[in-house]
């Protein structure tokens, strides 16, 4: 890969719509099929290279927060965990996971801001999106997103 994979930490755009979720119909309410299952055989699932729906990564993340009122009015701050999505020269927007945490900060840097999770959950909530996973992918070399300067930066502005 000679194009390097940058951050797009700054596409990032908040949840402003709070409103109730729409009405299901009895045929939506089936479970949603996850994208995982496109590349595993579904016969065979211990096949050799399918990483199992459960398989712990570490994930490029930073915590954020929503401003918001409480029922009471009192003005609060909710906070969630929001994934890095890359952009990736062939696959478009792209999650990107590593097996081990070595592996994300050989790849990062060691001031990269990650959370553990399972891929499987990662793959739906991020394929909801339309954004795939991209597990243990070889970085370009280059400056990192995330230098410690910027880490401790972020640290007191979300404290």
């Amino acid at each position: 890969m000679g194009t390097p994979i940058r951050s797009r930490l700054l596409d990032y755009v908040e949840p402003t719509d709070r409103a109730a979720p729409p009405a299901v119909s009895a045929q939506a309410q089936e479970p949603r099929r996850s994208r995982l299952l496109d590349y595993v055989d579904v016969e065979r699932p211990g096949r050799p290279g399918s990483p199992a729906y459960h398989t712990p990564v570490f994930v490029p993340a930073h915590l954020r927060h929503l401003d918001t009122d409480d029922a009471s009015g009192t003005p609060t701050r909710i906070p969630f965990i929001a994934y890095e999505l890359f952009a990736h020269p062939t696959d478009g927007t792209v999650a990107l996971a590593f097996t081990t945490l070595g592996r994300l900060v050989a790849a990062l840097g060691e001031a990269q801001p990650w959370v553990a999770t399972s891929l499987g959950p990662l793959a739906e909530g991020v394929g909801e999106l339309g954004v795939t996973v991209r597990l243990d992918p070889r970085i370009a070399p280059g400056p990192p997103n995330w230098r410690p300067a910027d880490l401790a930066a972020y640290a007191r502005e979300v404290a």
